[in-house]
């Protein structure tokens, strides 16, 4: 088993396709596609691309630490309590455990994800 794990940005296997919870929906009709590519430390580190579609959806990380890189797309997100952040191409960020905000996508959106539970 290699421990380096180069992430295909444009996978070519089928991803698991969702949607939000129905209590998480703010508005819209997003959809998600996940192609996961690596799992770590006994399922506690997850790996992977995720896709949505337009819509915004509560996003509430409880014990989570995410890192999220953006490949393509334009996503706002507002902390509770905060005002909102704009997000494209190219940027990156850290949603840390305890975040509560909602993320509305504006513009299909596809990033990388490191999250570790």
């Amino acid at each position: 088993m290699s421990l380096l794990k180069t992430i295909d940005t444009d996978p070519s296997f089928a991803p698991h396709r969702s949607g939000p919870l129905p209590e998480r929906l703010v508005s819209g009709d997003p959809a998600f596609m996940t192609w996961p590519q690596d799992i770590a430390r006994g399922e506690m580190i997850h790996t992977g691309v995720w896709e949505a579609t337009p819509g915004e959806t509560r996003s509430i990380k409880g014990e989570t630490f995410e890192f999220c890189h953006i490949l393509a797309g334009t996503v706002e997100i507002t902390p509770e309590g905060g005002e909102p952040v704009v997000y494209k191409a190219g940027d990156s960020f850290v949603m840390k455990p305890g975040f509560v905000g909602v993320w509305k996508t504006i513009e299909t959106v596809r990033k990388i994800y490191v999250i570790v539970k």
